[in-house]
């Protein structure tokens, strides 16, 4: 965060481009005081200098007004784009800096979305995980994330394990069913991300399991050479039925190294990529450092992809089989924008190409992955918005954590909270 933002409360950050809005700055702790009786000035510096309207940074905008010890700033924001609001305090010649000021200006169709982050793949010890599906919950809102859907190998029931620990309690994490898909005979990874029901549940009936694929093998088209057809035809078969669930169907870490090369075949791979049956591709997953290439080569398989015109819906995933491990948990997630934070509105996001894939290993700059205009703004998002709104996740996770541990005081607590991160969200963007 930009160090002016620690010291002063602007509101909002996030304002209408090729549009006119007024930024509050506040002073905060007394590091500085804005005197009525004193001249500011305010220039502006549009970062990819879109500025035919405005003329900054060479024309300065108009003195700022300060009124009860806050500074009232009223100008136009043209283009989609960062821009710079250098407040300053003018002693004869001199110019002083009294605050760096960033404010991020959105086209309509972006500023109507809220920016949500989340997890859609991590595992807990009904699996091969370490804790449970309540502590992960827990953990997950403690490092800021909106929404997460717990998805355990084979199982469907740890995600509502998960989201039963916390009914009648005022959260504002949304917790949603998942599960990791393993289809038999095939080596395929999916992700079944808020589906109304179990896909592993269905190839317990193996002979039914077995005639679907089939019917689905005589629809499709003669896979290319290299390409198992019942591979295929059983992958299209999960991911229809994850659809017909309502879930998200995520096709997961492709250049997975495993058992000396890489898994599912490359073959397969490209034609999924072709064909594409599945709702989102996995860009970023949750490999440790040694495994780090494979996530390079998910990236440039993307771009090479867009190069093709094909443009795949992403997300970031952590795919941690523990929280305290020191090791994926946090280091991959997704941003979605979305128009609200419910199940329908996420899945519409992410399948209308309104997401992106963060990477941020530990001591290393986070970084976006996705459309470009996305990543901008993301990246402002991630430097500027969300470590405000982590602040307050990190109260509330603390609090989940407790009141699953069996704290009695801690639902009172959490109901005290909810709505904070939505409140400080709209006095942050304004639509």
């Amino acid at each position: 965060m930009q160090p002016s933002h620690r010291h002063f409360r602007v509101r909002p950050i996030i304002v209408p481009a090729n549009a006119e809005a007024e930024i509050v700055i506040e002073p905060l702790h007394g590091h500085v005081r804005l005197d009525p009786a004193v001249s500011y000035e305010v220039r502006g510096y549009p970062c990819e200098e879109f500025a035919q309207r405005t003329g900054w940074p060479e024309r300065p905008l108009a003195s700022a007004t300060v009124v009860d010890g806050s500074m009232r700033v009223r100008c136009w924001f043209e283009g989609e784009q960062e821009h710079v609001l250098l407040v300053e305090r003018l002693e004869g010649e001199r110019r002083v800096t009294v605050a760096d000021i960033r404010v991020y200006s959105l086209e309509p169709d972006l500023l109507a979305r809220r920016p949500y982050k989340g997890d859609l793949h991590i595992h807990t010890n009904r699996s091969d995980g370490r804790e449970s599906p309540a502590y992960v919950a827990g953990r997950a809102r403690e490092i800021g994330l909106d929404f997460q859907a717990i998805t355990d190998h084979r199982r469907y029931e740890p995600s509502l394990e998960a989201i039963a620990a916390y009914e009648g309690v005022e959260i504002d994490l949304r917790l949603f069913p998942g599960e990791e898909v393993h289809p038999p005979r095939n080596p395929i990874h999916i992700i079944n991300f808020g589906g109304s029901f179990s896909v592993n549940a269905l190839f317990q009936d193996a002979d039914a399991y077995a005639a679907a694929v089939r019917q689905v093998a005589d629809e499709l088209p003669e896979p290319p050479a290299g390409v198992d057809p019942y591979q295929y035809a059983s992958s299209t078969w999960c991911f229809r039925k994850i659809r017909e669930a309502g879930g998200l169907g995520i096709f997961c870490h492709p250049y997975w190294f495993t058992d000396h090369r890489y898994t599912p075949s490359g073959a397969l791979t490209s034609h999924l990529f072709r064909e594409r049956p599945f709702d989102a591709y996995e860009v970023i997953g949750g490999y440790h450092l040694h495994e780090a290439d494979s996530n390079t080569l998910q990236v440039a398989r993307y771009h090479d992809e867009r190069a093709e015109g094909r443009t795949h819906p992403i997300v970031g995933v952590s795919d941690a089989h523990g929280c305290d491990r020191n090791e994926l948990f946090g280091w991959y997630y997704t941003i979605v924008f979305a128009a609200d934070g419910g199940l329908p509105g996420l899945i519409d996001a992410v399948k209308g190409l309104y997401s992106t894939a963060v990477e941020a290993l530990p001591g290393q700059v986070a970084r976006a992955f996705g459309p470009f205009r996305l990543v901008k703004y993301s990246l402002f998002l991630m430097r500027e918005y969300f470590p405000r709104l982590d602040e307050l996740c990190a109260e509330e996770g603390r609090l989940m954590l407790a009141h699953a541990a069996g704290d009695a005081s801690a639902a009172q607590a959490l109901a005290r909270l909810s709505g904070r991160t939505s409140r400080l969200s709209a006095e942050l963007i304004r639509r």
